[in-house]
């Protein structure tokens, strides 16, 4: 495969906001009074940024197609909202790395499975060995990540 290095270094810097959302979140529904009220925010926060951004980038659905899609791709909110609502509960309880690495591991372990099956129309990569340790080196982490 041909990686650009910038949208490698785009998708880091996603995650690395993804790894400040859980705190940020969990500081929010402090404030609010549960992870469910934050939740709430950030989703309204940041369809409030989407709706800015498709004006400015003059975005606009194609109907036809968006009468096509199969009931599962208006599903990615649901998980949205699930990783949201965990993150705010659990990173007070278990702090912010743990939290994190194992939503990581939780992410590469359907990541593997997703690839593996073709699911979700995306493009077949089969299991490998060296897939699976990568994930269960990522699956170490977390029990070093809660030990020390």
């Amino acid at each position: 495969m041909n990686f650009s290095w910038l949208p490698m270094l785009l998708l880091i810097l996603a995650g690395g906001a993804t790894a400040m959302q859980a705190p940020t979140n969990a500081r929010l529904a402090a404030g609010v009074g549960s992870p469910v009220n934050a939740a709430f925010i950030s989703f309204a926060v940041g369809a409030t940024a989407l709706g800015i951004l498709a004006a400015a980038l003059h975005t606009r659905p194609d109907m036809a197609s968006v009468k096509a899609l199969p009931v599962w791709a208006w599903w990615g909110g649901l998980y949205g909202c699930m990783f949201v609502v965990a993150a705010a509960w659990g990173v007070p309880r278990l702090g912010a790395a743990l939290v994190i690495t194992l939503m990581v591991a939780g992410q590469l372990l359907s990541g593997l499975a997703i690839d593996h099956l073709g699911a979700f129309g995306v493009p077949k990569h089969p299991m490998s060995i060296g897939r699976v340790a990568g994930v269960t080196l990522v699956f170490l982490g977390v029990l070093l990540v809660r030990r020390f």
